[in-house]
């Protein structure tokens, strides 16, 4: 592939890629909501794509002062991650989850804000890896890899929001070009503050001036015939567009995709913000950042304006 591979790559292309002399490194991103009996570390030693490792989200992160999990890691930890893993600045990196489309943006966010752009998701998952009928390992997986040697590299700050980035902006006009579109990727339930948050003790409502978008309206479901499992893809850019223009309108939807204005997505934690990232970069959008704390971060500060619609 020249230049940078496409940000999704379906099982078979990754399949003929992993046949090919191409230096590969397959990561298993899965993870769930802190309220599912879903461990994703005990699903992957059972079942995964050959030669994967485990990538642990909540591991490769940062601390923060409140105790948020799965924050961007600082560049010499994402080094250092990368070096364990057998990683280096070469090498493409190919990101899955086991619920299709869920997890794998969030760490391919990761790794493109940390430049390494040699990075792709499979489109689908484990599960539509296992509906094509195609091979999985279910043996104990090997030891550590070789180790590399991975430059602490430069990080992307265009990429990722504050809390005072947040404040700020919700403060401004929102007819003003300075001021971002936020989408907010979670239920609209949560949203209006109707439904309560997965989190105990955390007020549901948004951020003033956001919008709702959730996440699901970028994806389609399937099922697979022999297991009967669900999971997702993303849907075809014109359906990801159609979700885009009915949340935040035609004209904003157009100075998003042409580059003429910024926006930032924010979910729960930080996690299913990137599957609306990624959509939005498939649209061509280039001002797209990601509000690393999330709802969970700043509904936790008692400064926060929090607004709902009931």
């Amino acid at each position: 592939m020249s230049g940078s591979p496409p940000y999704l790559l379906t099982p078979r292309q990754v399949h003929e890629l992993s046949q090919s002399k191409t230096q590969l490194a397959l990561l298993d991103a899965s993870w769930y909501m802190p309220n599912s009996p879903r461990r994703p570390k005990d699903e992957f030693l059972g079942k995964r794509i050959p030669d994967a490792q485990f990538l642990d989200l909540d591991e490769v992160a940062s601390e923060h002062e409140l105790g948020l999990k799965h924050m961007m890691p600082s560049p010499g930890m994402f080094a250092k991650a990368c070096e364990i893993f057998g990683i280096n600045p070469s090498t493409h990196v190919i990101l899955y989850d086991s619920q299709g489309v869920f997890s794998s943006p969030r760490a391919l966010f990761m790794f493109r804000t940390f430049n390494h752009n040699n990075s792709s998701i499979i489109d689908g998952g484990l599960p539509r890896w296992e509906a094509e009928g195609l091979p999985l390992e279910t043996r104990t997986p090997e030891g550590s890899r070789p180790a590399m040697t991975y430059a602490i590299p430069s990080q992307n700050d265009h990429s990722i929001r504050s809390y005072e980035q947040m404040v700020s902006n919700a403060s401004r006009d929102m007819s003003s070009d300075l001021t971002e579109l936020v989408v907010d990727a979670r239920s609209h339930g949560r949203f209006t503050g109707k439904d309560p948050e997965p989190r105990p003790g955390l007020s549901s409502g948004h951020i003033p001036n956001s919008f709702s978008l959730p996440f699901n309206l970028f994806l389609e479901s399937h099922t697979n015939p022999s297991s009967g499992d669900k999971y997702t893809t993303y849907l075809p850019e014109d359906g990801i567009q159609k979700a885009l223009v009915s949340t935040i309108g035609s004209e904003n939807a157009s100075l998003v995709i042409g580059g003429r204005k910024s926006v930032t997505t924010t979910c729960g934690s930080g996690m299913t913000a990137a599957v609306l990232w990624l959509g939005l970069r498939l649209l061509g959008a280039k001002e797209v950042g990601l509000y690393d704390e999330s709802w969970t971060g700043y509904a936790s500060r008692k400064t926060s304006v929090i607004e709902k619609s009931l």
